[in-house]
């Protein structure tokens, strides 16, 4: 039976490969060689397997111990990650961070953030999810989310607390053959009124029938940000989209910025919020994210 292997044992063995003999995995560990030697025959009787070749000067491995070597390395490796993980969790570090984004908000600002995150807390699972307008907020009142990264918040519950990251800029656009896409100067909202709108649909009750940029009674609802902005390149109608997300095709042609007269001169502006709850704020790897989601540069 193996159930007399320790932990210890499978530590000393990685040890006498690494190091190369008996004397120094001693020096490694801080113990006397002899120690090292009984502990290494003990794991070699109670597996029924020689692991080394003792006829040489320094003891070689066999071909069993060549095998054995990768288990004994990741047992060791998940014991250490076991440790660090427990010493973590007791610091008060959360088991795993999710979160939810507004689907405005930028996802090369995301993508870095994710990439830091990942060596700074490699043993903390992230899960995120994209929503839109109430749909951001729900997953966090109903605690499924640690936190939101949300705009729009107007409507926040009062048991929600809030913190700013950035500003998204928003522009109106559509088609060049679109009929809004060939007026000159500003556009009237009755000119905007006469056209198909594509707006994101809303997918909560939190601010359901509640109407955000909304210029036109004809409206198109979609689902998610990517089907509506193959709809405006195709022509399908117009709509505010993140300047982030449309640069390339303003600046090929495939979509116009339209010049809409209700707008504020300056471009429309989108505050975006971490927004959780006020008895629950966010643990140590969920402050350092929404950090990282506040202090990144886009394309930096």
């Amino acid at each position: 039976m193996l159930d007399p292997l320790t932990l210890d044992q499978l530590r000393t063995f990685v040890a006498a490969v690494d190091t190369g003999s008996f004397s120094a995995a001693g020096r490694k560990l801080g113990r006397a060689q002899s120690l090292v030697s009984q502990s290494l025959a003990n794991l070699e009787a109670q597996s029924g397997v020689k692991l080394f070749d003792r006829t040489s000067r320094y003891p070689v491995l066999t071909e069993a111990g060549r095998v054995l070597l990768a288990h004994a390395r990741a047992t060791v490796a998940a014991a250490e990650t076991f440790k660090a993980q427990a010493r973590d969790l007791a610091g008060g570090l959360e088991p795993e961070v999710s979160i939810v984004l507004d689907v405005l908000f930028p996802i090369q600002v995301v993508t870095q953030a994710v990439a830091a995150f990942q060596p700074a807390f490699p043993e903390t699972p992230l899960r995120i999810q994209v929503e839109t307008l109430g749909a951001v907020i729900a997953p966090v009142l109903d605690g499924r989310c640690a936190f939101a990264v949300a705009g729009a918040t107007p409507l926040l519950p009062p048991e929600l607390a809030r913190e700013p990251l950035r500003q998204i800029e928003l522009v109106m656009v559509a088609a060049p053959a679109h009929p809004l896409a060939r007026r000159t100067g500003p556009i009237a909202t009755a000119d905007l009124a006469e056209q198909v709108q594509l707006v994101l649909t809303d997918r909560s009750d939190l601010t359901k029938g509640r109407e955000f940029g909304v210029f036109s009674p004809r409206t198109w609802r979609l689902a998610d940000l990517g089907s509506k902005h193959a709809f405006l390149r195709s022509g399908l109608g117009w709509g505010g989209m993140p300047l982030d997300v449309v640069a390339e095709d303003l600046a090929n042609g495939q979509l116009v910025r339209l010049d809409v007269a209700a707008l504020p001169k300056g471009g429309l502006f989108l505050p975006m919020w971490a927004v959780y709850p006020m008895e629950r704020p966010p643990g140590p790897a969920g402050r350092w994210l929404i950090g990282q989601l506040r202090d990144v540069s886009p394309g930096a």
